[in-house]
């Protein structure tokens, strides 16, 4: 570990030598990303420093132990063993503090929530998952946007899409995705049974043109009109994009909002991710199928989380967690909810460096 860090501390003091630079000064883009990384090792660089300073006072006292001095030796015992302590402390939480971060984690994010298995009350529910999150939104201080609300027949929505922007989005936002089911009474319901309804949520960082080098040249772009449900809001103007990708023969494109400009933006971004990840030896042929593999089939029984009103009773399936403050989640206190996936993300991701 301490090679590991004094890597980390060599790599700290360039950065802090690239900021004073004025060829990285003069170029916004590249000085906001070694400013980024500077800070993200500043909280490992504090803590790595009291832990150095804590092994010199190992050393003294361990020193002092060996004095012909009985005073000396005295000293040196009564300090050992405190420090011994420290130190185990400080290593536990410098481990942490190693944990790869998802370079992703910092990204802005669509946010996507669909109707599943249920009719009717599915899509109230989603309308339900939509009060929740964006209560939740508000909390974190993040900006959000509606692109894309299809209502459902008896209240609530279908599918919706949204932008969401701020500090640590996907970071917090990627547990989110999968199949989510609701227990409760429907409000369509005469005979007051429990019904079991779904909605599936996906959440896919949105990638900034840094991320992958896309030529204007290697892009087709065509235009089209766009018609809602049935024909009846057929688009005057060709506001639907289509991005054909020629090296990859990757497409994308997007009809879900108004403006062109917004349809360029969410189809671009689109494309980023499909070729990120083909680049990465992981690409899925299409939007659908990354999706798919997100968030299942939509099926009751494929689920990440299940909310029962009737017992007050949310449970995740994925680390066992079982709160009965269902109430009070639904209103938008997810955070703590949200801490615990991250809290066992990092254990796991934990036990994999102390295997290595």
């Amino acid at each position: 570990m301490l090679d590991k860090l004094s890597a980390i501390e060599d790599k700290f003091h360039v950065l802090e030598e690239q900021l004073s630079d004025p060829g990285i000064t003069s170029d916004l883009s590249r000085f906001k990303k070694v400013n980024k990384e500077y800070k993200d090792l500043t909280v490992i660089m504090k803590e790595f420093q009291v832990y150095k300073n804590v092994l010199s006072s190992i050393d003294t006292a361990r020193e002092m132990m060996a004095d012909p001095d009985p005073e000396l030796q005295e000293m040196g015992k009564s300090e050992i063993y405190a420090l011994e302590d420290k130190r185990e402390e400080l290593e536990a939480q410098l481990k942490v503090l190693l944990i790869p971060t998802d370079p992703e984690d910092s990204k802005d994010v669509l946010f996507e929530i669909r109707s599943g298995t249920g009719g009717d009350e599915a899509s109230i529910f989603v309308g339900d998952l939509y009060r929740m999150y964006t209560r939740y939104f508000d909390l974190q201080g993040w900006k959000h946007e509606t692109i894309e609300a299809n209502d459902g027949d008896s209240g609530g929505y279908s599918k919706l899409i949204m932008e969401v922007s701020g500090e640590d989005v996907y970071g917090k936002l990627k547990f989110e995705s999968g199949g989510h089911r609701v227990q409760r009474v429907p409000k369509t319901e005469s005979q007051g049974r429990v019904h079991t309804s779904a909605a599936t949520v996906a959440v896919i960082p949105k990638l900034e043109e840094e991320d992958v080098d896309i030529k204007k040249s290697d892009l087709k772009v065509d235009t089209f009109r766009a018609s809602g449900a049935g024909g009846q809001h057929v688009n005057k103007t060709e506001s639907g994009v289509r991005f054909t990708h020629l090296p990859t023969g990757l497409i994308t494109e997007s009809t879900e909002a108004r403006s062109q400009i917004k349809n360029r933006d969410i189809a671009l971004q689109r494309l980023y991710q499909l070729i990120l990840e083909k680049n990465r030896n992981e690409v899925q042929s299409t939007m659908s199928a990354q999706r798919k593999s997100m968030v299942g089939s939509g099926d009751r029984s494929d689920k990440v989380r299940t909310y029962n009103f009737p017992q007050n009773r949310l449970t995740d399936h994925r680390i066992n967690l079982t709160l009965y403050n269902l109430d009070s989640v639904i209103e938008g206190n997810i955070g703590d909810i949200i801490e615990a996936l991250r809290v066992y993300e990092n254990t796991e991701k934990l036990k994999e460096i102390e295997t290595i």
